[in-house]
């Protein structure tokens, strides 16, 4: 279980838990009884190939158990089951993203400044043993974070103070003292992944496919190989009970069992429409626009417009549950609420927020900072019909969401890692109910995922093999 502890408040999430908990099982067969021809494609499903693991460094060593089935001819294969595990210093946040002395910089920022009420303040800074006067013009949209924050704070302050304190009594949280102090080498990132957003822009140069071959592309145990049009114009489904590895471009990259993926971006989106599937919760992390992503060729973005031309009135179920997270820019916020939804025809019914905290309990960034926030937000909202329709089973009883409820973890410091909402929702979903997340940078059980960096968190270098215990 991801949850660690649910209250009134809302929700304690153990996110490396929730990763872990995920059968990330590889069954190899030994190449000398069982291996095939080895296609040349450049995409292959990793069936075998044992040696190739060692080009991933210490965090893809092979360490596996064996079993012996039988081949076709009645002898016996050995069967490799090698097990990985998420990288567990990917989220050792021991400590607050800013210093104490920041921090109390900021409080005696704070003190001398009426947020809200002043527009404008003359603020005293020492510089090298002097004053200066110095006059500071708040814009509208620095007022707006203001008065909201302001609003949203003590629930924030509160609820986290109860989660974290059960967090500390199960010992899931510790406090800085007690934790051992200890030398950690620096986090050696994959930096030669390719790049998925690029392939996707040139997978629009590939042969288009009719509507047969658009047709979902299952991997079967016995699958040795897809080709790239395959995997960037047809959803992909890991319909087995263990996970398969493939390769693109020379990079290796674990897929869950019972996890579907589409690797495009927002102008291929057209074979998930094609299965003629619905969703029963839609989670959407848009790539929001800002100014440092603007200053930065890292990351993209889009517009409010291609949000708003995302087709979820055809992706969505009725009734389905969408739920969107917002950064805490009050034009972002507004926006969701007074013109996304409303032209997907989607009810706001609730809003959340997730709030990150180090490993003995604190914010990540103090709660009052004027730059930083250490929560971000989720608008919740259900697909309405203009004419009501009944639910598809009458037996089925929609529960109410309540509102503010927060959702309290350790972040991965991975970039725009968020955790996983599966068992937080679970209870607003009817059982076994479709679940599709766009913008997705990772894959998990259940759940159909895109985006043009679906596959990001799925390469092997942010994993470690371990021994299987079976």
């Amino acid at each position: 279980m991801s949850v660690v502890r649910e209250l009134s408040p809302g929700w304690l999430l153990d996110h490396l838990s929730f990763i872990n908990k995920i059968s990330y099982e590889l069954h190899q067969h030994h190449e000398p009884c069982c291996s095939k021809n080895e296609p040349t494609s450049s995409v292959h499903l990793d069936a075998l190939h044992m040696d190739s693991m060692s080009s991933f460094g210490a965090s893809a060593t092979c360490i596996a158990s064996t079993t012996k089935p039988e081949n076709d001819d009645g002898g016996n294969c050995e069967m490799f089951i090698q097990k990985y595990v998420f990288r567990s210093e990917l989220f050792d946040v021991t400590k607050p993203y800013i210093t104490s002395a920041i921090h109390k910089e900021c409080q005696q920022s704070n003190e001398k400044e009426d947020l809200v009420n002043d527009v404008k303040k003359e603020i005293s800074i020492s510089v090298s043993g002097k004053k200066r006067k110095r006059c500071v013009v708040f814009n509208q949209g620095e007022l707006d974070a203001m008065e909201y924050h302001t609003k949203v704070r003590g629930l924030i302050l509160d609820g986290s103070s109860q989660l974290i304190q059960e967090g500390l009594k199960s010992g899931f949280l510790h406090p800085l003292y007690e934790k051992r102090d200890k030398y950690s080498e620096p986090i050696t990132l994959p930096l030669d992944t390719c790049n998925l957003s690029e392939l996707c822009e040139m997978a629009k140069h590939l042969p288009s496919l009719n509507e047969v071959e658009l047709q979902t592309l299952q991997l079967m145990e016995d699958d040795i190989s897809v080709t790239e049009q395959d995997l960037f114009s047809r959803i992909v489904e890991n319909n087995s009970s263990f996970t398969k590895m493939i390769t693109l471009m020379g990079q290796k990259y674990l897929l869950p069992p019972k996890s579907s993926f589409l690797l495009s971006d927002i102008s291929c989106m057209y074979p998930l429409l094609s299965c003629k599937k619905t969703y029963d919760v839609i989670v959407i992390d848009p790539p929001w626009q800002n100014k440092s992503v603007k200053r930065s060729n890292r990351y993209s973005y889009l517009s409010p417009l291609q949000i708003k031309q995302i087709p979820i009135p055809k992706l969505a179920a009725p009734n389905c549950l969408v739920v969107t997270w917002v950064t805490n820019r009050q034009k972002h916020l507004r926006f969701v609420k007074e013109e996304l939804y409303p032209s997907w025809s989607v009810e706001i019914v609730a809003e959340w927020h997730w709030v990150k905290i180090t490993s003995s309990g604190e914010f990540v960034f103090p709660l009052d900072s004027p730059h930083k926030k250490p929560y971000e937000g989720l608008i919740l909202g259900r697909v309405r019909e203009k004419a009501a329709l009944p639910l598809r089973n009458a037996d089925v009883k929609e529960l109410p969401i309540p509102d503010h409820k927060l959702i309290v973890s350790v972040p991965c410091t991975l970039h725009s890692h968020k955790p996983p909402l599966a068992e937080v929702l679970k209870d607003y979903i009817k059982p076994e109910g479709e679940c599709l997340e766009l913008f997705a940078r990772n894959l998990q059980p259940g759940w159909t995922s895109w985006g043009n960096e679906v596959l990001k968190f799925q390469h092997v270098d942010y994993f470690v093999a371990l021994e299987s215990k079976s």
